[in-house]
């Protein structure tokens, strides 16, 4: 099915050949104008949605490259459809899908994400089925014991703040399979999902019977989801840890001072003290991802714990001083025997 196609480097407004701190400078700048808890302007959600949508690929060297391979033939508003036989999706496989899911025409939740973008990279990228059984085994006995179905997995892309909510979500995949005489057809379903609150990026999650259809006695295959988690304007994702950026005034960073920053949800107020340097953390416990606990469907992968949130200071010099401003530098710059270089 041809979907609408996407042109990231229009959406963030740069070049083919910029550099990924160019991008990731300019999605920045882009994310906070439009984010809209900013920005009330109608339009604003929609098209923080689209930045979001292009850095994900754009910031991501392998998926750029992948996207690259479309080359500059294809322009904004014509339709796209994948050339025969070729899968863009990070797996890095090309043989087409059989027997496994595709996408529908949906996107996952309120993520945001295109038609466009799950054709080529997921949400739920095309999985590849595998049996059970070691490849090339042979059960005599299948056509009265019958044969168990094969597992499917896929990727499933989700927002930051999914991940640190959790809860349940529908999602829309495609099951293509092919029938006694060699043909292929598409057969839409619908899945529950239950987000683990505080689920990390690579946690992969069991559907029991929901992968491939068995044969006579033999048991439904089952469907693992492997989390991956979008990119964020704000924070960055370290394991069950995250970082922020917090902006700080000089004179923050030597007296000392009691700042916002803003959570996943919500805001925490944290204590800087006198003399903080830049690129100094300060630790908020407990406002991070979850490590560990059931996986796969109940596999205890570990005592769970729940990740930190790291406020990483970045000392702000004010560019223009006003008159009085300049006279107190001046004064400070005579009075102090501070020097850094001694």
């Amino acid at each position: 099915m041809a979907v609408k196609y996407q042109d990231y480097y229009e959406i963030l407004g740069v070049a083919r050949d910029s550099t990924q701190e160019q991008i990731q400078s300019t999605y920045r700048k882009l994310a906070r104008k439009y984010h809209p808890d900013i920005n009330k302007n109608k339009g604003a959600e929609d098209k923080f949605k689209q930045i979001g949508e292009a850095y994900e690929v754009l910031g991501d060297a392998e998926k750029r490259k992948k996207y690259d391979q479309l080359g500059r033939d294809w322009q904004m508003g014509e339709d796209f459809s994948p050339p025969p036989g070729f899968d863009f999706r990070t797996s890095g496989s090309r043989r087409p899908a059989q027997n496994g899911f595709s996408f529908g025409s949906g996107s996952f939740g309120d993520t945001g994400f295109s038609d466009f973008f799950e054709t080529l990279f997921g949400g739920f990228g095309r999985t590849q089925g595998k049996s059970r059984k070691e490849a090339g085994a042979d059960d005599v006995f299948s056509g009265v014991f019958g044969q168990d179905g094969q597992d499917h997995k896929t990727d499933l892309t989700i927002s930051l703040e999914d991940a640190f909510k959790g809860g349940k979500k529908s999602i829309s995949l495609k099951t293509v399979i092919t029938e006694g005489d060699g043909r292929s057809r598409s057969i839409a379903k619908t899945y529950e999902v239950t987000i683990p609150k505080g689920v990390t990026d690579g946690k992969r999650l069991r559907l029991s019977g929901q992968g491939g259809e068995a044969s006579g006695r033999g048991k439904p295959g089952d469907l693992y989801l492997t989390i991956r988690i979008a990119q964020h304007p704000r924070f960055s994702i370290r394991g069950p840890n995250l970082e922020t950026d917090v902006l700080i005034t000089p004179w923050e960073a030597a007296l000392g001072a009691k700042v916002t920053i803003p959570l996943v949800v919500g805001n925490a107020q944290i204590d800087l003290p006198a003399g903080i340097g830049n690129g100094k953390k300060i630790r908020v416990k407990g406002k991070g991802l979850r490590d560990g606990g059931k996986n796969d469907g109940g596999a205890r992968t570990g005592d769970p714990r729940t990740g930190d949130l790291y406020a990483v200071i970045k000392i702000v010099v004010p560019e223009r001083l006003t008159k009085k401003e300049r006279e107190l530098f001046e004064e400070l710059s005579r009075v102090s025997k501070f020097n850094p270089r001694h």
